[in-house]
C-alpha cells in the first residue's frame, strides 16, 4: 500500500511517497520532490499544483493522500493562500479516487520526533533516520516535511488497526 504525503504550499508544495510493507512489516520510502510553480499569478500557481499532483498520483498510484492540516497563521492573507493551496490538493485526490486523511502539525511533530513542539531541523533529521535514508538525500524541506506527514500517517493507520 502507498501513501503520499503533501506539505501544501503556493509556493511550494513538497510530496513525499512512501509504501506500507506487509512481510516483513515495514516502511519504505519510494520517492520524494517539491512541486514549485513558475508563474506569480495565483490561479495559475493554483493549477500548475493541481496538474502536478495529478501526475504524481497517476505514477506513483498511492491508495492513501495525507496532509497537514491549516495552522493558525498570524498573517490572514498566508493562511487564506495555504487554504487555497489545500483546496487544490483535495481536489485533485478527491478526482483521483483517493481519500484524504489530515493531520495537525503538532501530530506531525509528535509521530516524528516524540515531541509537538520539534523545529524543522528536528523533523528533517528524524525523517532520514526512520526512513533509512543517507544525509542529504532529502534537501527540500518541504518535501522532509510531506515525508514526515507520510510517517504519521502509517503511525496512526498502524494504531488504529491495534485498537481494533
Amino acid at each position: 500500500m502507498r501513501i503520499c504525503g503533501i506539505d501544501p504550499g503556493t509556493r511550494a508544495t513538497g510530496y513525499g511517497i512512501l509504501e506500507i510493507r506487509s512481510n516483513p512489516a515495514s516502511l519504505a520510502y519510494v520517492a520524494h520532490g517539491t512541486i514549485r510553480p513558475g508563474c506569480d499569478d495565483m490561479a495559475l500557481r493554483l493549477k500548475e499544483i493541481f496538474d502536478a499532483l495529478t501526475d504524481i498520483f497517476q505514477r506513483f498510484n498511492p491508495s492513501e493522500v495525507a496532509v497537514e492540516t491549516t495552522f493558525h497563521a498570524v498573517n490572514a492573507q498566508s493562511a487564506l493562500k495555504l487554504g487555497q493551496a489545500r483546496g487544490v490538493i483535495l481536489l485533485a485526490a478527491s478526482l483521483s479516487g483517493i481519500p484524504v486523511f489530515e493531520y495537525t502539525p503538532t501530530e506531525v511533530k509528535k509521530a516524528t520526533c516524540g515531541y509537538g513542539h520539534a523545529e524543522k531541523n528536528q523533523i528533517h533529521a528524524m525523517v532520514s533516520t526512520i526512513l533509512h535514508l543517507p544525509k542529504g538525500a532529502v534537501r527540500s524541506m518541504d518535501a522532509s516535511d510531506a515525508l514526515a506527514i507520510g510517517v504519521c500517517h502509517s503511525s496512526s493507520r498502524r494504531m488504529r488497526r491495534v485498537a481494533l
